[in-house]
């Protein structure tokens, strides 16, 4: 979801790469949300950037499903690579669009059991087709709101949940509660890791709200960014992870540093400092959108 491309990296030539199963063909259809468009990557024909409703959502390498463009992609893979040990992974993925990172989990940890929760009945079908069969490419895709696709999945049974679901660039307010981040804390095994990806602007008003809530139901939370948008220079991205264990902050720098996109930890002490004050965000809370704030200086301690 809304996202820059992060640098690119050295890919195998065209020729070492399989034939995939499906492409593409760029424009615009309409979906049940409202309209998607596949447009192609003019450096690589194989890379397909999604966009739902006008707003980048996905990019999707169809030669290559680990090749991660989005910067908020390459730090959810870094951070479910410092936490879990190399092997298969059981992920839940709240929000699908193209599903890049589902079949990133797929191509880097096979095995892996994953399911993709997307609510847009006309975008899944769209994405089947465009990209061939969810199955053959590692995951189930499901069509379920989030929350009521969250409900009956067992108790303890996930690895990972992945939060990748938006309407316009802010995120549903009923994946956002504490009522909500219960039932994802039910459904994850010992050691589980929440991963939710959001959009913010100075001073971050979204991060910091859903650091609270997060907070209220798990033991340790972190959040990271790019540093600019920590700075409040300008509008980006930013990921949180929480999980009952402690997160292990040194091999989490240690992944972050390890070629992908920049970005800046806040974990524990210093992510409970950034959130102080902010409001615990629940199921009767009325929906609104903050407005744009004015950049303040570096929030972090």
């Amino acid at each position: 979801m809304p996202d820059r491309p992060a640098p690119r990296r050295s890919r195998p030539p065209r020729s070492a790469r399989p034939a995939p199963s499906a492409q593409p063909v760029e424009g615009e259809e309409p979906i049940a949300t409202g309209t998607v468009r596949f447009e192609q990557d003019r450096d690589d024909p194989d890379g397909w950037t999604v966009h739902v409703n006008g707003v980048p959502s996905s990019y999707v390498d169809v030669g290559d499903p680990t090749n991660l463009m989005f910067e908020y992609h390459q730090w959810t893979a870094a951070v479910i690579d410092a936490v879990h040990a190399p092997g298969p992974v059981r992920a839940l993925h709240l929000g699908g669009a193209g599903c890049a990172f589902p079949r990133y989990l797929a191509a880097t940890r096979p095995s892996s059991r994953q399911l993709v929760l997307e609510v847009d009945a006309q975008l899944v079908e769209v994405v089947r087709r465009s990209f061939g069969a969810a199955g053959s490419a590692g995951f189930r895709l499901k069509v379920a709101d989030g929350r009521e696709g969250l409900a009956p999945v067992p108790d303890g049974t996930q690895d990972v949940v992945v939060r990748d679901a938006f309407a316009g660039d802010r995120v549903p307010e009923h994946l956002r509660t504490v009522e909500f981040l219960r039932e994802v804390d039910r459904v994850l095994a010992p050691g589980g890791l929440w991963v939710a990806n959001l959009a913010d602007r100075p001073p971050m008003p979204n991060s910091r709200a859903e650091l609270a809530t997060a907070f209220e139901v798990f033991a340790h939370a972190a959040v990271l960014a790019e540093p600019g948008v920590f700075r409040g220079r300008r509008y980006g991205n930013a990921l949180l992870v929480a999980s009952q264990a402690e997160l292990p902050e040194q091999a989490v720098v240690r992944a972050l540093s390890g070629g992908v996109a920049p970005a800046r930890l806040l974990l524990d002490h210093d992510a409970r400092h950034f959130c102080a004050g902010s409001a615990v965000l629940r199921d009767s809370t009325p929906a609104s959108s903050p407005p744009d704030p004015a950049p303040q200086e570096d929030p972090s301690p």
